[in-house]
Order: structure tokens, then C-alpha cells, then sequence
């Protein structure tokens, strides 16, 4: 047994041993619902904020984003603004959501919907939209882990047959579920956050592996400025597309194109236009939209984590992680061997990483599995190859045990509970709860492992799918005269507006005839089109079904949101202020605006002396604006209270938190 699988089965048996413990210690606290659920509403702060921000990157940034960054280059790299939408999103709901939570006990998003509109159309899409995000991305997690493993095991000589993914994927989804069984959300939200932290040391360790692979920072800089002079590379130039006609893996190709979408029409020079950046940014914010975030929220013992979680955890410290490590991560392969073009065009300064190909119209889940990162791991000695192996695997799984402690929950709470069995007792509750966690851990491996065609087409419907509660949220949080009928159309719309512009609706359309587009037409993706069929329905439908009863009840919500987070008067006058900053930062830094950035500092093909700030105009800009977002993040959660709040006596509505919501008053 060589020293990479001694190293490796040490550091797995120890991280497994660590999830496990913390499900065990937490059993006994488990017992009640509102323990097993939501641990007790009394979530530490620390925890807190590092298992928001893994379930906010979501697990995916140590894999995909090198991979995608090396794939459409630093036009690509605009996703790293996650670390700010994410929180922006965050700003909206966080704070109110908790607000709503403590004062009527909710334990579930579906709860809260059905008492607040006074009706279950809500509850119900709430389940429906909780397993379309939770069984097809926790199968997309375990085939990763599995695939991940699969890889670095080989590399490490494991023997057979523990080194096939399907081993390793049925492997964690046994530790996990035993954790999530034993310890409920405390032992999710506890493993989340260990998980935060070797998400982030992985990726910028990855980062530095290929930084000193490419012989330091004056060597990554002249290969940069070579290849950028050239028109090597997966997307040839822009052609015009955003000015100039630059190497299109250093510019962004306008702010939009009129393209049938991919599949039918292939945009020139790339991709990432500035409203497709702006668009899957949308996307993956949905996370915050979730039922999974809502409980999150509900757990935590006090909004004051938010604050810290937003600007400082994931704006800041993820931020400098994915717009440095990462960003060198994925351009540094081009000229490490892994593009074909660039080292045949003489572009590369070593070939220390195997060429990796893929469509340039390939969806992103082609590269999920990408041999980048294992190959850099190949790099490091025995035990650090050892150590970020385990730590990619944490990162990989890092949403997994909040997103099955949610769905069991949500499952038992509004489905079990609700209709099948009413006077079910907290025991009870917690009975199926588990059994129903056991459930979708095991069709999500079974989806992972059988069918991986159809898990992809599902599983990128998930983040597109789950934004679209952005406007049944904003009626709970801030505005009164959207009505229940305006939000459960509006959100009917937009799930129908993703699924139509995504691979699975396409492929359906054909099947009746109907070939009029590809996935993402005009550049816009799923997640755009959907929101925009939402807005149009829910406003349409709100304004001519209003009711006096109705708003009546729901403005009564609303009064008490304005007592606990009005902001006071002497900073009203601010609010404009923050319109206008939130609207220009996402115009010029996320959005159309984005094209002002690929020469403002210097065009591609300048070179280091051309390059105002030493590097490519694009990557000066994203960092610019990467910082600028971090002080925008906290002006408006702090000096605006968004994710503060003067401490008030936040009284329940009924002693007994987990009373039915039709018995709330």
C-alpha cells in the first residue's frame, strides 16, 4: 500500500468518524421535532455563518468553477460574484424571515406561505419545488463525490472495488444519512460548516498548486499576455462583440445576443454576454430562496449572524478565494498543457496537465467531472494530495446534509403531518422525518448511479427553479398587495418559463413539434426567463384579484415587520442612495455594463505593460468590482439595518411553537 492511500484512507476515515460523532452527540437533543428540525432554534453564530455559506457556493466552486474558468476564461469567471448576489438576495429575506419565525413558530417555509396567503396551493408547490431541488442536486452531489473519488483513487492506488464511484458514492450517502438520521439539523448544519472551511482552503491551495506549477507570478503574467495576443482559444475572438476583437477568453462578447440559443445557434465569441452572467448569477442566488435557506434561517438563535455571513465570510474571504485561486485555478491550465491549441501554437510554458476538450456549446455539467483539479492534486506531496482530496470531498458534500435534513422535515411536517396523519405527535414526526431522509438519500443514489443522462437534464433545473420563490418571498416580506392567486400563478409561470428554456423542455417541445428554440435563447438563461414570466403573471393576476379580507390579514404580518425592522427615520433618506448603488453595481459589475471592462485597463493583447493593474483589463475590473460589492454589501446590512436590528421583545403568537398555522392567531 503506497504512502498517497495511507494518507488518503486515514484523513477519510477520520473526516467520516467526524460526521458520524456529531450525529450521535446530537441525538438526544433530536428527539423533539422542533430539535430534530431545527435544532432546537438555537443555531451558534459561527455555525451558522460557515454552513449559509456552503450551502450558498453550494459545493460546486472547487470543481466546476476551475473547470469552467479554463473552459470560456475570465468572461466565465463573473459567477465568482456569487459571494455578493447571493448575500444581496440574503439582504431581502434573512432578517424578515426570522423575524415571521419567531414570532409564529414556523418550522417550514411551507408553514409560513399557507398561513400568511390562508391557503395550501403554496404549501403544496413548496414540497413539490423542495424534491425537484433536493433529489436530483443530491444525486448530482453523490455522483460528483463518486466520479471525484473515482479519479484521485485510482492516482492513489486504492484497490478495487473500493475505488469505483458508485463505491464511493454509496459510501457517503451511508455516512450521511447516518449523521442527519442520528443528529438531525444540528449535525447537517455542524458538518456544513467544517465543510465551508475546507471548501475554501481546498480551492485556494488548488489555486497556489497552479500558481507556483506555472513558475510564479511574473511567469503567469507573461503566458497570460502571449495567449492573450493570440486568438487561441475555445471561443476564437469577439468579433466586434463587446469592442474590439479580442481573444474572447479575455473579454465578454457583448451585453446580449440575439441567438436562437444553444443547440440551434451557437453565440459568437462565447457564452457569457453580460445578461447571461447577470441571469445564471440570478439562478444560483435561488438558493437563498429556498425552503432549504428558510430553515436555515428559522434554526439560527438570532439574526446576528447575518450581518457577518454576508459581507464579511462570504463576500469578502469567498470572494478573495474565487476571484484570485480560483481564477488563476482555471486560466493557468491553458498554458499547463491541458489546451491542445494553446501548447501546439507554442503558448505553453509546461505540460504537466493532460489536455482536457469539450464542446464549446457544451453544457456546464460537461466539465463537473473535470481531470483538472484531480491532475493538480497529482502535484502536491502524499499527504497534502491526501488532505485537499478529503477536503474536495467535504466541499462536494457540503449542501448534501442540509438539503436532506430539510427535505425529510419539510416531507414529514407537510405532507405527513398535514395529511396523513394530523395528531401526530412530536415522536411521530421525528419517526418519519428520518424515514423519509432514508427515502431521498436513496432514490437520489439510485438516479446517481442508473440513469446520470436524466440526472443532469433534472438537476439543472433546480437553481433556475428555485429563484422563481424570489416573488412569494418578497409578498411575505415587503409586499402586502401581492395576492396568493398572483403568487401561485406567478410562480406556476415562472417554473413553465425555466423548464421551456432549458434541455428537458426543449427536448419536450420537439417531441410535439414545437423546435423553435435551443437552451438559453438571446443569451438569457432559464433562470431570466422564467423570473420574467413570473413577474408579468404575478403582477397581472395580484391586481385583479385583490380582496379586502385578504390584504387586511396580510398587512397585519407587514405592521409587525414594520415595528421590528423599519428603518428608522433619520435614515430614510438613504434609501434612494441604495437603489441607485445596487442598480449601478449590477449593471456595470454583473450585468450588460460588464463589456466596459474588457479594455478600460488596457486591451487583451497589451501585455503587462499595457495592463494598468499588471493583469487583463477583465480580471482588474472583476476584483474592482469584487471589492466594490463587499462595501456595498455592508452599507446596506449594516448602516441600512437590512441584516440588523435594535433588540425588541419579538413575543410568539402561542406558547406551543409547533402548533398547526390555521391555529395561529
Amino acid at each position: 500500500m503506497g504512502a498517497k492511500t495511507v494518507w488518503l484512507v486515514g484523513f477519510l476515515a477520520a473526516y467520516w468518524a467526524f460526521c458520524l460523532a456529531v450525529g450521535v452527540r446530537q441525538f438526544r437533543a433530536a428527539a423533539t421535532l422542533q430539535g430534530y428540525a431545527l435544532a432546537g432554534t438555537g443555531v451558534p453564530k459561527w455555525t451558522f455563518i460557515l454552513a449559509f455559506t456552503a450551502a450558498s457556493l453550494g459545493g460546486w466552486v472547487v470543481l466546476m468553477h476551475p473547470a469552467l474558468i479554463y473552459r470560456d476564461g475570465f468572461p466565465y469567471a463573473v459567477l465568482s460574484f456569487i459571494v455578493v448576489v447571493a448575500p444581496l438576495a440574503g439582504l431581502l429575506f434573512l432578517k424578515r424571515q426570522w423575524l415571521l419565525g419567531r414570532r409564529y413558530g414556523y418550522l417550514t417555509s411551507g408553514e409560513m406561505f399557507a398561513d400568511y396567503f390562508g391557503g395550501d396551493g403554496l404549501r403544496v408547490l413548496m414540497v413539490a419545488v423542495t424534491l425537484l431541488f433536493a433529489v436530483p442536486y443530491l444525486g448530482l452531489i453523490l455522483l460528483a463525490v463518486g466520479q471525484f473519488f473515482g479519479a484521485i483513487a485510482g492516482a492513489a492506488g486504492v484497490p478495487e472495488p473500493w475505488s469505483r464511484p458508485a463505491a464511493a458514492a454509496a459510501i457517503l450517502a451511508a455516512v450521511l444519512v447516518l449523521s442527519v438520521v442520528s443528529g438531525g439539523f444540528a449535525a447537517a448544519a455542524r458538518g456544513a460548516a467544517l465543510q465551508s472551511v475546507l471548501l475554501l482552503a481546498s480551492l485556494a491551495v488548488v489555486g497556489l498548486i497552479a500558481w507556483n506549477a506555472v513558475g510564479g507570478w511574473e511567469m503567469l503574467q507573461a503566458a497570460l499576455a502571449k495567449w492573450g495576443a493570440s486568438a487561441v482559444g475555445p471561443w476564437g475572438t469577439t468579433q466586434g462583440r463587446g469592442g474590439g476583437n479580442y481573444n474572447a477568453a479575455f473579454a465578454v462578447p457583448g451585453a446580449l445576443q440575439f441567438t436562437l440559443g444553444l443547440g440551434k445557434e451557437t453565440p459568437l465569441g462565447g457564452l457569457w454576454t453580460g445578461v447571461m452572467g447577470l441571469t445564471v448569477l440570478m439562478a444560483m442566488a435561488g438558493i437563498v430562496c429556498t425552503p432549504l435557506a428558510s430553515m436555515c434561517v428559522f434554526a439560527s438563535g438570532s439574526p446576528g449572524p447575518f450581518a457577518t455571513q454576508q459581507v464579511w465570510v462570504s463576500g469578502f474571504l469567498a470572494g478573495l478565494v474565487l476571484f484570485v485561486f480560483g481564477t488563476i485555478a482555471g486560466t493557468a491550465a491553458h498554458v499547463l498543457g491541458a489546451d491542445a491549441r494553446v501548447t501546439a501554437a507554442g503558448l505553453a510554458v509546461s505540460a504537466v496537465l493532460p489536455a482536457v476538450a469539450a464542446p464549446p456549446d457544451a453544457p456546464p455539467f460537461a466539465f463537473f467531472f473535470s481531470p483538472l483539479v484531480p491532475t493538480y492534486l497529482g502535484l502536491a506531496s502524499p499527504w497534502l494530495f491526501a488532505l485537499l482530496a478529503v477536503g474536495i470531498v467535504a466541499a462536494l458534500q457540503a449542501i448534501a446534509g442540509l438539503l436532506m435534513a430539510t427535505a425529510g422535515t419539510i416531507l414529514s411536517r407537510d405532507v405527513y403531518r398535514r395529511y396523513l396523519d394530523p395528531t401526530a405527535s412530536d415522536r411521530r414526526q421525528v419517526a418519519a422525518a428520518r424515514t423519509f431522509t432514508v427515502m431521498v438519500t436513496a432514490a437520489a443514489l439510485l438516479w446517481a448511479t442508473t440513469s446520470t443522462g436524466s440526472l443532469l437534464a433534472i438537476a439543472s433545473l433546480a437553481f433556475p427553479v428555485g429563484v422563481q420563490l424570489a416573488l412569494p418571498l418578497m409578498a411575505i416580506c415587503w409586499m402586502p398587495w401581492i395576492t396568493r392567486k398572483g403568487a401561485t400563478v406567478g410562480l406556476c409561470c415562472g417554473i413553465a418559463g425555466v423548464v421551456v428554456t432549458e434541455s428537458a423542455g426543449v427536448s419536450l417541445l420537439g417531441l410535439i413539434g414545437l423546435e423553435i428554440w435551443g437552451r438559453w435563447p438571446w443569451t438569457i438563461h432559464s433562470a431570466g426567463w422564467g423570473i420574467l414570466a413570473n413577474v408579468v403573471a404575478c403582477l397581472a393576476v395580484s391586481a385583479v384579484t385583490q380582496d379586502e379580507a385578504a390584504l387586511g390579514r396580510r398587512l397585519a404580518y407587514h405592521r409587525y415587520l414594520r415595528d421590528h425592522a423599519s428603518l428608522p427615520a433619520a435614515k430614510q433618506r438613504l434609501k434612494p442612495l441604495a437603489w441607485i448603488l445596487v442598480v449601478v453595481w449590477l449593471f456595470f459589475g454583473v450585468g450588460p455594463g460588464a463589456v466596459v471592462g474588457n479594455d478600460i485597463f488596457g486591451s487583451p493583447d497589451s501585455g503587462p505593460r499595457g495592463w494598468l493593474f499588471g493583469v487583463p483589463s477583465i480580471w482588474a475590473w472583476q476584483i474592482l468590482f469584487w471589492l466594490l460589492g463587499v462595501a456595498l454589501l455592508r452599507f446596506l446590512a449594516t448602516t441600512l439595518e437590512l441584516s440588523t436590528m435594535a433588540p425588541k421583545n419579538v413575543k410568539a403568537a402561542l406558547a406551543e411553537t409547533t402548533a398547526a398555522p390555521e391555529q395561529r392567531t
